[in-house]
């Protein structure tokens, strides 16, 4: 399985994360997230470009304004890569408590 870094480097922005948060929460557009935030609509969009871009986000045209939702392929992609990781680690634990069980 291949992992996309670039998740992980779009959520390291706090702004971006607490956007992402605010998404995770109910799907909104730019401007109800910008009144929420001490930033510009300008910076908004932006970040969630990147989010976009990261596939953590995704876009529904309604009307005159896009409304942004969680984009859960991407998410789940990032979900089973870190289950991945934490899975290992698991193991990892797991041998190294046998290991010493029989010193």
């Amino acid at each position: 399985m291949t992992y996309d870094y670039a998740q992980i480097a779009a959520l390291a922005d706090p702004t971006r994360r607490t956007i992402f948060e605010r998404v995770a929460q109910r799907p909104c557009s730019v401007a109800e997230i910008t009144r929420t935030l001490p930033v510009s609509q300008s910076a908004v969009s932006q970040h969630l470009k990147v989010l976009k871009e990261a596939q953590l986000v995704r876009m529904q045209p309604r009307g005159a304004r896009n409304i942004y939702h969680i984009d859960p392929a991407g998410l789940g992609r990032m979900r089973a890569w870190l289950d991945r990781l934490w899975g290992d680690a698991l193991d990892e634990f797991k041998l190294k408590a046998e290991m010493e069980d029989q010193t």
